[in-house]
């Protein structure tokens, strides 16, 4: 079989090797069969992203990408094999979780050097990067009538002597009723709303419930920590005497906070006030080789100028967790996330799925074979900095530094719960291309690829793609968004803010019977 000559990708090889000690390389393009890679011969056509066995793997073997176990053999792999899901599996198997083994001395940069941008500070201290009047909901039954209120501040003119305010955004959701008065659903719920209640990217919040729900105003309110000068108002539609009456009070509530809200002005912070939320969705093969690692390279700059980052999304860890206890700097803290590894691994089994539910068939269409190898190249949004902290769902994230929250996979849900911790700026890396926006806080869009950049250029922000395209390196695209960052923080809209995106994705995890 004749060999196509192919040259692309780093270093100007149609395939990525990733480790010396891997038996696996990721294809830089589709590559027909007669393609020699890393020295061997394709055996057959390899889709982009997907993966070509570069030495013998028994049955049963490991399949090694990163230098980590991704998955095993089903059958016995030849060199110039397809690697994916019909020859390899996920199975259990235990991992080393050296806790604080690769705790370093975090260099921080000197506090007169460190990076600014251009930010809202509020009374409390607090700095804000987005000015939004907010309209939250107690329960799934107020959802339409806050929606209406907010429709009325998209009528021309209204926000036109208001320059300083950025919108009037309702953040509705699907619970708040048919659930236990007590226990961890209605405790998250209430978490979660606290934390956008709290949020410095609002100015100020009407509340709105239905008046009967589970989830009463009262309840919920009892755990805020807002700053007295901090305009809200509470109502329910029932007290109000109907819809039409509701909105007509809301809107004149929320009318009567613009004044103040618009009494801002932005002003020079430092970078350390930042804190930044790490999510991805979509993802493909180059997720874990382009945009994760540039994501990971702006966290550890972030990091040394005294900021803060989240990563989430517990799932999509898992298999590589154990790289994230070796860095935790208190057993403390590597002890609670692998407790959370744990729960999840109860509450799959106990709702009769897998951690291997994920990937996504969308996932694996991009290249990914198990949840294995999806993890290890998701924790690299991390960067390599140490674990400061690890918090639960929509927990208030206080320590400096790179930390961790328990959230789910699901995209919406995580970066809910990212957003209530107190992020306020988004990055999140796609592969096959999402689209999510999560208002009060913008969302920048990391492309792995450069060709669904270019094919989705109205939706991603930045094109991580061209560290293989290209050849640049993970580092200059890295410095390169901790740049956009800052950017944003400082006003720059991003492409999913100029598109309308964000009311929809706000999505409290539900837990608990629903009754």
């Amino acid at each position: 079989m004749a060999v196509t000559p192919i040259s692309i990708g780093r270093r100007g090889e149609p395939s990525v090797r990733l480790h010396t000690a891997d038996n696996v390389v990721v294809a830089a393009l589709a590559l027909p069969a007669g393609t020699v890679v890393d020295g061997v011969t394709l055996a057959r056509d390899v889709p982009r992203g997907h993966k070509v066995a570069v030495a013998p793997i028994a049955q049963g073997e490991p399949v090694r990408k990163y230098n980590q176990i991704i998955g095993f053999a089903t059958a016995p792999i030849a060199p110039g094999d397809h690697v994916h899901t019909h020859n390899v599996e996920f199975r259990m198997f235990e991992r080393d979780y050296a806790v604080g083994a690769d705790v370093t001395e975090t260099r921080f940069v000197p506090k007169a050097e460190r990076a600014t941008f251009q930010g809202i500070v509020r009374a409390d201290g607090k700095v804000a990067t987005r000015n939004y009047l907010g309209i939250l909901t107690s329960v799934n039954c107020s959802a339409h009538t806050a929606k209406m209120i907010a429709d009325q501040f998209r009528r021309p003119g209204l926000l036109d002597d208001y320059p300083n305010v950025d919108g009037v955004i309702a953040l509705t959701h699907g619970t708040g009723c048919g659930m236990a008065d007590d226990g961890e659903g209605i405790a998250v719920l209430r978490r979660t709303l606290a934390g956008f209640a709290e949020h410095p990217n609002f100015a100020g919040f009407l509340m709105l419930g239905l008046g009967c729900e589970v989830n009463q105003i009262r309840g919920v309110s009892e755990s805020w920590r807002l700053d007295p000068s901090r305009p809200v108002a509470t109502m329910t539609i029932q007290e109000q005497g109907g819809t039409v009456a509701t909105v007509r009070a809301g809107v004149a509530a929320l009318k009567e906070m613009l004044p103040q809200a618009n009494q801002v002005e932005r002003q020079t912070v430092p970078a350390s006030e930042l804190v930044l939320g790490l999510n991805c969705g979509g993802s493909d093969a180059y997720s874990g080789i382009t945009a994760n690692p540039a994501l990971g390279a702006a966290v550890d700059i972030l990091v040394r100028h005294g900021g803060t980052a989240i990563l989430g999304e517990t799932p999509e860890i898992y298999g590589a967790e154990h790289l994230l206890t070796r860095r935790a700097v208190d057993p403390g803290i590597a002890e609670k996330l692998v407790e959370r590894i744990r729960w999840w691994e109860e509450y799959t089994a106990k709702h009769g799925g897998s951690m291997d539910n994920n990937p996504s068939p969308g996932n694996k269409a991009g290249g990914l074979t198990t949840i294995l190898e999806k993890s290890l190249g998701a924790v690299a949004k991390g960067g390599t900095t140490n674990l400061t902290g690890v918090y639960e769902y929509a927990e208030k994230v206080t320590a400096k530094g790179f930390t961790f929250m328990d959230t789910p996979g699901y995209d919406p849900v995580s970066v809910t719960g990212i957003i209530a911790g107190g992020a306020t700026v988004m990055c999140f890396t796609t592969g096959r291309g999402s689209v999510l926006g999560c208002k009060p806080t913008p969302s920048i869009k990391l492309a792995t690829n450069t060709e669904m950049y270019e094919r989705m250029s109205g939706d991603m922000d930045i094109d991580c793609g061209v560290i293989l395209s290209a050849g640049e390196s993970v580092e200059s695209v890295g410095a390169r968004l901790f740049q956009q960052i800052l950017d944003t923080a400082s006003g720059r809209k991003t492409l999913s803010e100029e598109l309308g995106f964000g009311q929809e994705e706000f999505v409290p995890w539900q837990l608990g019977a629903v009754m």
